[in-house]
């Protein structure tokens, strides 16, 4: 019976020490302390233990549960702290970080500009950018429309010198692109077009997207 007990140590310290989570250990506990564990089974046999032996044998079965209950309790306080901390760490919130907020949205003018470029873009047109601020030169004088023109008096110029201006249209960035590259060309310019209105009804700065393909065989 003594080694039959200490045999009953050694395998349940064994199985506490296999258990990877609180299942396990739980599974372990009904294995051992069970029903029909193997505890519970051994126990039964001090019945047939002789009298002067069994003060002995019973004191090692209470040594053994015991010792066993204990590193059970240990194994699940392991497991339970381990579970305690990943609830924690996934449930933190660092109340330090500014909130999670959508901040406005395009402008509608903007959303459209964007689909026509895209719409450009895939039929292999490049987008050209210039400057807002544009010398007289390539705004007006490179389009045929000199210092006297009566063309002038419909663009809604703001003129910074004498020889430079706010862009009236996209026209001046074609006109560039022409006299740096050569053809077949494809591109296309948004920006905005300040054209003097005849109603009040008229934005003074309303979009403008124009695409030039100067070359047919560049189709």
């Amino acid at each position: 019976m003594i080694e039959a007990i200490e045999r009953l140590k050694s395998d349940g310290v064994a199985l506490i020490n296999d258990a990877k989570t609180l299942n396990d250990v739980n599974n372990v506990k009904v294995k051992i302390f069970g029903k029909n564990g193997d505890f519970t089974i051994a126990m039964r046999g001090l019945k047939d233990v002789p009298r002067e032996q069994k003060p002995e044998v019973g004191k090692m079965f209470n040594d053994v549960k015991v010792m066993l209950e204990g590193r059970i309790a240990e194994k699940e306080a392991e497991f339970k702290e381990i579970e305690k901390q990943a609830r924690i760490k996934s449930e933190y919130i660092d109340v330090t970080l500014p909130g999670k907020t959508e901040l406005g949205a395009l402008h509608p003018l903007t959303e459209v500009k964007n689909q026509i470029l895209d719409t450009f873009i895939g039929l292999g047109f490049e987008v050209k950018e210039g400057p807002e601020i544009e010398s007289d030169y390539f705004n007006f004088q490179l389009l045929n429309i000199p210092k006297d023109h009566p063309a002038r008096d419909m663009q809604d110029s703001f003129y910074i010198t004498d020889n430079f201006l706010l862009r009236t249209h996209t026209s001046p960035m074609q006109a560039r692109t022409m006299t740096t590259e050569k053809p077949p060309i494809r591109i296309v310019v948004p920006g905005v077009r300040r054209v003097q209105g005849r109603r009040l009804k008229y934005p003074p700065m309303p979009c403008a997207t124009r695409g030039r393909c100067p070359c047919r065989s560049s189709l």
